[in-house]
């Protein structure tokens, strides 16, 4: 079945989306209702909050019947233009003063029935811009440039690429290789107006547990080639005015260390009042969550160590075995422990699950991203503030970004809040203010701008939902958990006030119940805004996420519990919290759906077969449920970079054991009398995906339906593992997989 152009594996496809069709067919006016619904619900014709990149403001459009967008821009007025233009969104593109559309993916898609943009970068001067597209959905894409003074391209032509970045000369692209098995493996070196052969190749990774990447440093000073594992990280530097130059390390690699730099000015931060080129090093060489380090570049030289520098601020070091070196006994408390370092910024202080993400120092202030109570935070203080502190040696006095009120006026403080804000669209060192993003499960995305010295907080655009939406008809609330082994589990919740009330219905019964997972690499499932959820919430659903271990919602400890041999703590933690609402009325086991995607998929398949008679049914979407085989094949497409995120089952015995314990392919029911109690499932997934093979669950599927179970699987014939391109297909993607969970919840209209 890996063979995807064999003639049987086709008619194979083709007859079990034949079969999808045919049970599904009863869904036809209920999928059309609510794809409508969400189209309704959606500003089709819009325009985003143009971003300033040197001499021009950067703004992206949509526009009503096209399934992709528009990339525009038009001049600044001069030096000191910060402030955005504001253009009316159902203006005729192209027709501002000075506008000019740069990229137009729907004339770029036409004849494709897949399209996707994979990266844009302009020059300096705004005359070059190279992008990449992908046609078919496997991630590989190919390059050109743009001449952007006439809209043509140039001759050059950079093919089956991993990604590639533009020099601000636009004079050299630095292009990325993948090798057979989907790794990023090589960085090239690329003359614009050459062809691709006569390109230099400048970086080889040999380890085939590590990816690369490569990228400009945020002052466009260097260009920087990431060296990343699961575990460690490595970082290659290139003065931009020496392209052709040899990269230097700058920290080596050390197992299980993890960094990243970014470089800046502390203007007349020295003692003289002189300026200070720094380092902002990110690292977890002590910290499990860890650290921020300004290094002084004056009395360093590369190649740097970690540790070097001064700390600016250190996360919690509770429940990963490497926080017994911060506080003895770290280890052994709970992620979510209080963690009060008199070191760090007043504003991390006391915070539960703290874990530091990102520093970004720009001309006028810093900015620092982090994680506490299981949510993102923001903190930003300005330059001047931040140089006074540096010099007498003292904790930054970081403020943090206040949320807007909240539009629920029942939402609880604390523990019971629910909410995402984070940096979004800040291109431009010299931007006097910081934007942010603001967002939850109920309230469309904000973008605000910051003025960290003046403290002024201004309202650039919040997200139109027409179709009647009143964000205070929906009520939304973080709860806790406790899973078997004692550890309390973060659920967000969301339902509409007026069809539910603690979780009943208005005749008392308990409401039917969404509940979705992920739980793996460490990524965080945060609040985030969904017209497409309103399908459920409109009908009296409550919506949940589970937070299990495995992602990072709270910290380092939370990844580590949830990976290895300690996976099956994110399988438990799921059945534990859908077990554990149910016993609060929120939903019965006969109107449970759960989803998850891709490692979310994995979660599903090893729920399905923990728990069978907790759920009504099960959505996997793009599933990774035969994963022991995979494991095992380091020829299949990034085996080898999954074993420090799995383990090595080739190679290890105990390793192989715990895989194929949980394995969903390998614990399917063995007979019809064993799936009796099943949930129905519905599995999506594409022909094209790389990181998923098809095959997976393919295979699944027939050994679920040899046994008797209700499984359907829907197979894009043109897509990859992010499934279809294109608004319009992607909404009817959607209603056709929450018209299947609906009609299991008993609900059909």
């Amino acid at each position: 079945m890996r063979n995807s152009e064999d003639p049987a594996v086709a008619e194979y496809v083709r007859a079990e989306n034949e079969y999808c069709r045919a049970r599904t067919a009863h869904l036809r006016t209920l999928r059309t209702t609510l794809f409508e619904e969400i189209r309704s619900h959606v500003q089709e014709t819009d325009m985003s909050v143009p971003v300033r990149v040197d001499g021009y403001w950067y703004f992206g459009r949509t526009v009503e019947g096209r399934q992709y967008g528009m990339q525009c821009r038009i001049p600044v007025r001069s030096d000191d233009d910060w402030d955005p233009p504001v253009v009316d969104p159902s203006s005729v593109p192209g027709s501002l003063p000075g506008e000019e559309i740069i990229f137009d993916a729907n004339a770029e898609a036409e004849g494709h029935d897949f399209f996707r943009l994979g990266g844009m970068d302009v020059s300096r001067d705004g005359r070059r811009m190279l992008y990449g597209v992908d046609v078919t959905g496997n991630e590989r894409y190919d390059f050109r440039v743009r001449d952007l003074t006439t809209g043509e391209d140039l001759p050059d032509r950079l093919t089956s690429l991993g990604g590639a970045c533009l020099t601000p000369d636009g004079r050299w692209v630095f292009t990325v290789e993948v090798d057979d098995a989907w790794r990023p493996c090589a960085i090239w070196r690329h003359r614009v107006g050459t062809d691709q052969s006569a390109d230099v190749e400048v970086y080889r990774e040999r380890d085939e547990r590590f990816w690369i990447s490569v990228g400009m440093s945020f002052d466009e000073s260097l260009i920087v080639i990431s060296v990343d594992s699961k575990t460690t990280s490595e970082m290659w530097t290139l003065d931009v005015h020496d392209p052709q130059g040899e990269f230097e390390v700058f920290i080596p690699r050390r197992e299980g260390i993890e960094y990243s730099v970014g470089f800046s000015t502390l203007e007349g931060a020295g003692d003289s009042g002189e300026d200070v080129p720094i380092a902002v090093v990110y690292h977890n060489v002590v910290n499990p969550n860890f650290e921020f380090d300004v290094v002084d570049l004056r009395s360093h030289r590369p190649p740097y160590s970690l540790g070097e520098g001064i700390v600016v601020a250190q996360g919690s070091p509770y429940g990963c075995e490497k926080g017994d070196a911060v506080i003895p006994g770290a280890s052994a408390l709970p992620a979510g422990t209080s963690y009060d370092d008199p070191r760090n910024p007043a504003v991390l202080r006391g915070a539960r699950g703290l874990t530091l993400d990102g520093m970004s120092v720009r001309r006028d202030y810093v900015v620092m991203a982090y994680r506490a109570q299981g949510l993102p935070h923001m903190a930003v203080i300005s330059k001047r503030e931040a140089v006074e502190d540096y010099r007498a040696g003292r904790p930054w006095g970081f403020r943090e970004v206040v949320v807007p009120e909240l539009t629920n006026d029942d939402m609880a403080e604390d523990e019971g809040r629910l909410y995402s804000v984070g940096m979004s669209g800040n291109p431009s060192y010299d931007a006097p203010r910081v934007r942010y993003s603001f967002t939850s499960l109920t309230r469309p995305g904000e973008l605000h701008e910051y003025d960290p010295v003046g403290g002024e907080d201004r309202l650039l655009k919040c997200a139109e939902v027409p179709g009647g939406f009143d964000p205070r008809n929906y009520a939304e609330r973080r709860v806790w958990i406790t899973a078997r082994d004692g550890e309390r589990i973060p659920l967000s919740l969301a339902w509409r006030r007026d069809l539910l009330s603690g979780g009943r219905r208005p005749d008392g019964s308990a409401a039917p119940m969404f509940i979705t997972g992920y739980g793996a690499y460490e990524i965080s499932s945060d609040p985030g805004f969904s017209t497409a959820r309103l399908n459920f919430l409109d009908r009296g659903v409550l919506y949940a996420v589970a937070h299990v271990r495995g992602g990072g919602e709270m910290g380092r400890a939370w990844y580590e519990q949830g990976r290895r041999l300690s996976k099956k703590h994110t399988f438990e933690d799921f059945v534990d919290v859908t077990e554990g609402l149910q016993r609060q009325g929120w939903g019965t086991p006969a109107t449970t759906v759960a989803n998850g995607g891709s490692a979310g998929g994995l979660l599903m398949g090893a729920v399905a077969n923990m728990a069978p008679s907790l759920y009504a049914g099960i959505e996997a979407d793009v599933p990774f449920v035969d994963a022991l085989t995979s494991i095992l094949d380091p020829s299949l497409p990034l085996t080898v970079t999954e074993w420090d995120e799995w383990g090595d089952p080739l190679h290890d015995e105990e390793v192989y054991r715990y895989m194929k314990s949980y394995s969903p392919y390998e614990n399917v029911p063995r007979t019809p009398d064993e799936a009796r109690h099943f949930p129905r499932i519905l599995v999506t997934t594409s022909m094209n995906d790389t990181r998923v093979l098809v095959v997976e669950p393919l295979k699944w599927v027939a050994s679920l339906q040899a046994v008797g179970v209700d499984a359907i699987e829907r197979i894009e014939v043109e897509a990859g593992h992010g499934g279809a391109s294109g608004r319009y297909r992607q909404w009817e993607d959607l209603a056709f997989e929450n018209a299947w969970c609906l009609d299991v919840m008993g609900i059909t209209r």
